[in-house]
């Protein structure tokens, strides 16, 4: 995961965390003091919507299975700070009689405060399983970056196995080529060999032909 992305979002929860105890704080407060409290939450939520936008950009700019998980987490902190605001409209919204005030303080704020409560404990168990689902992540990458080098190995291997084919082919091509050129020659040789023995042979059956022929001659005379 990016520690850019983990930065903002610490940010993000320590802000969250302020704000919501400062809402707490204004619900019990009247008069200067509770608007300038308004006016610290009103501060506080333009900071987290900026750090919701910078998480924003960090996580698409991540690969697609990181920026899936990421932006699952993005659309609770929206949803947080939504709540955020909702209740920053009731703070703003509440001029209303002592009665009035009392009971939503007793009522309304403590259902709101409870919500928030639910919401952040929904956050933090969908917090913890992103956090799993980014472990598997991890882990299915380390997985195939180990197959990839597998890969690569075996086709290095192949590879060096293809070269040693080769020049065992090209070995036994010039092997060959030198036999075959040594057996021409040796053919050669006998043929020439034939060649004058058959001439060597025919002279000798012409010479005895005519010796025969000339013992003849001479035996009728």
């Amino acid at each position: 995961m990016s520690e850019v992305f983990e930065g903002y979002e610490r940010q993000y929860s320590e802000l969250s965390s302020n704000l919501t105890k400062k809402c707490t704080i204004a619900g019990g407060i009247h008069g200067e003091q509770k608007k300038q409290k308004i006016s610290e939450i009103k501060a506080g939520i333009d900071e987290a919507e900026s750090l919701i936008r910078k998480m924003d950009v960090e996580a698409r700019n991540l690969q697609p299975n990181v920026k899936a998980v990421l932006l699952a987490k993005l659309r609770e902190y929206k949803s947080d700070l939504n709540n955020l605001k909702t209740e920053v409209k009731r703070l703003v919204s509440g001029n209303l009689n002592a009665s009035a005030r009392d009971e939503l303080l007793e009522s309304g704020m403590a259902d709101a405060l409870t919500a928030s409560a639910d919401q952040r404990s929904r956050l933090m168990a969908t917090t913890e399983r992103l956090d799993k689902t980014s472990d598997r992540v991890k882990n299915s990458r380390i997985t195939m970056l180990e197959t990839e080098e597998l890969g690569v190995s075996i086709l290095q291997d192949l590879h060096s196995q293809r070269q040693s084919l080769l020049h065992a082919h090209g070995t036994v091509h010039g092997v060959l080529d030198d036999n075959i050129g040594k057996s021409k020659k040796i053919l050669t040789s006998m043929t020439r060999r034939m060649s004058r023995n058959k001439w060597i042979i025919g002279s000798i059956i012409a010479v005895l032909v005519i010796a025969i022929a000339l013992i003849l001659y001479f035996d009728q005379t």
